[in-house]
C-alpha cells in the first residue's frame, strides 16, 4: 500500500487540516515530534521517507475523515522474474489502465510467459485493496512497470579450454491498483 501524496493535499485542505494535525494523527513509537511533523511534510512533497506504513495511511485516513481507499494506491511486485524486462513490458503495457477485472481475464488468456508473474502480482495487489475495503469493480491499474534486475551468470565450454558468458536476462515487475472516483465510474 502507498500513499497518493495528491489526493492526501486536496483531501487535507478540503478538511482544514494543516501538517501540525496530520503529524500528531501519525505519531507513534519511532515517529514522533519533529520526526512525524518531518515525515507528513515528505508524504505530501511525494517522497517516501520514512517509509509510510498501513496503520500510518489508515490513521492519516480516519484524521482527514475519508475512506482508505481515497489517499491509498494498493501496489505489489514480484521480483527476479526469469525474462527480460523488454518480454515482460509487452504484456504490462497491455493491462496499464484497464479496469482490474478486465485485466485478470486478459492474463489468464495471454500465451506469454511473464503473463504468469504479472497476473500474481495483480492478484496480490487486488487481494490488498480487498482487504482495505475497496470496490473490486472500481479498480483500475494505475501503475505497472518493468524494471531490469540482475542477471544469471552462466558459462558454455568452448573449443581449446575457453568459456563464453552467458547471461540470462531477470526483471522486476510492479502493479499498483487505485480505486476509480465515484463520478466518473459510469
Amino acid at each position: 500500500m502507498k500513499l497518493r501524496p495528491d489526493q492526501l493535499k486536496s483531501r487535507a485542505e478540503e478538511a482544514g487540516l494543516t501538517v501540525e494535525q496530520l503529524a500528531q494523527a501519525v505519531s507513534r513509537t519511532g515517529l514522533s515530534g519533529d520526526s512525524a511533523l518531518s515525515a507528513v511534510r515528505n508524504w505530501l512533497g511525494g517522497r517516501d521517507h520514512p517509509r509510510c506504513k498501513k496503520a500510518d495511511i489508515e490513521r492519516l485516513a480516519d484524521a482527514i475523515g475519508c475512506e482508505v481507499t481515497d489517499i491509498a494506491r494498493f501496489v505489489s511486485s514480484v521480483n527476479h522474474h526469469r525474462g527480460s524486462p523488454q518480454k515482460a513490458r509487452l504484456v504490462v503495457d497491455m493491462i496499464r489502465g484497464k479496469a482490474a477485472y478486465q485485466a485478470d481475464e486478459m492474463l489468464q488468456f495471454c500465451h506469454k510467459r511473464a503473463a504468469v508473474n504479472v497476473r500474481k502480482a495483480l492478484l496480490a495487489a487486488m487481494a490488498d485493496a480487498q482487504e482495505a475495503g475497496a470496490d473490486r469493480d472500481a479498480l483500475v491499474v494505475a501503475e505497472a512497470s518493468v524494471d531490469g534486475a540482475q542477471h544469471i551468470k552462466r558459462f558454455r565450454p568452448k573449443d581449446r579450454g575457453r568459456a563464453h558468458s552467458i547471461l540470462k536476462q531477470t526483471s522486476h515487475i510492479t502493479v499498483g491498483l487505485q480505486e476509480r472516483p465515484t463520478a466518473s465510474r459510469y
